[in-house]
């Protein structure tokens, strides 16, 4: 019998289906946490083979992908054709939290609009730019532009469809208008039947791209009210599998299982990866004893070796006269063992060599 962590780690592509790329990653999973651009690019590399970094920001510049605030009120990367309607979906559910940051600043309602107005303006006048031009910008104009309070006007300006990162220069992505990156004018929030049909397709695509998963998972996931994810999978109930539980998985899955290896090498998986971040909680992930390497980090969530579905020890990287290097550490005293290690060394390689 095939477990549920195998059936998760297929869904969410980590057999590196023929023809990956980044598109076709990023369809998958719908949404690619991204408050760290460059982990976001190691998530696609988990789950692609013969990608590099260089790839992905062509698909950002190309404007195939990008990155701004959606489920959780948290960067993510998406695809182009996913931003508007996943964007009026769950954008109102953190607009509100995002002006209690600013508040925190002593930037109130008015002057977060006036903060978010002159984004726009510099924007339209000037084409895309990074953080920091865009914060002396702001500063010119006598508005407070320095430390968190631009990162949150910044993201109440994506929260809202009028901005998007996009272009990727020098390594830094720089924040474009929506209407002059995709074409398109900022998405409204979503009500009504475009609202119900907006949240079937969450539910499909989350479970197409996560499951098998339970409606409480996919509420987490979203950051959306339990009552939506329950709806949304409702509404696609004919297409759904009970399996576990109270977990169920979309029609088609299984012969998508039947194609990927029985057994999936192991793989270096980054910070905030959808295996760690994409269900309501780790219990399937993490074997007994090792739950307490996820306490404590300060909303960190860090890398681990995933075998089979299963995290088996952690990984990080360094860069060195333009060489990146990776290494892992098993979490057992025993060591990865002989066919895992050698796999986590070809993985260790493959960071290496998609780096650049």
């Amino acid at each position: 019998m095939v477990s549920i962590q195998h059936r998760r780690a297929v869904a969410q592509g980590l057999h590196r289906p023929d023809g990956a790329d980044v598109a076709a990653i990023t369809q998958r999973l719908l949404a690619v946490q991204a408050q760290d651009y460059r982990q976001a690019k190691l998530a696609v590399r988990a789950r692609t083979a013969g990608l590099t970094a260089a790839d992905v920001d062509a698909a950002m510049d190309d404007r195939t992908v990008v990155v701004s605030w959606f489920n959780r009120g948290t960067l993510h990367l998406v695809h182009r054709d996913d931003h508007a309607w996943l964007l009026g979906l769950t954008a109102p559910t953190h607009e509100r939290p995002l002006l209690k940051r600013l508040g925190d600043f002593d930037v109130g309602a008015d002057l977060a609009d006036t903060l978010v107005d002159r984004i726009v303006t510099v924007l339209a006048q000037e084409g895309p730019l990074d953080r920091r031009t865009l914060a002396e910008r702001l500063e010119a104009a006598r508005r407070p532009g320095e430390g968190l309070s631009v990162v949150h006007a910044l993201g109440l300006s994506g929260a809202r469809g009028l901005t998007v990162r996009g272009p990727v220069v020098d390594g830094q992505q720089r924040y474009a208008l929506t209407r002059d990156w995709l074409g398109t004018e900022p998405p409204a929030p979503l009500q009504g039947a475009e609202r119900d049909r907006a949240l079937a397709e969450l539910a499909r695509r989350y479970l197409r791209g996560h499951g098998p998963a339970a409606d409480r998972d996919l509420a987490k996931w979203a950051g959306l009210p339990l009552r939506d994810a329950r709806a949304g999978l409702t509404a696609i109930a004919g297409e759904l599998v009970p399996t576990d539980g109270d977990l169920v998985a979309l029609h088609g899955e299984a012969a998508e299982i039947e194609a990927a290896p029985s057994r999936l090498p192991a793989r270096l998986l980054p910070m905030w990866d959808e295996m760690t971040v994409g269900y309501r909680d780790r219990a399937l992930l993490l074997r007994a004893g090792d739950e307490h390497r996820f306490a404590n980090r300060n909303g960190i969530v860090p890398a681990i070796v995933l075998h089979d579905g299963r995290a088996v020890g952690g990984w990080s990287f360094a860069r060195e006269k333009g060489v990146t290097t990776a290494t892992a550490e098993p979490w057992d005293d025993g060591g990865f063992g002989r066919s895992v290690g050698r796999a986590v060394t070809a993985e260790c390689r493959d960071v290496t060599r998609f780096e650049g």
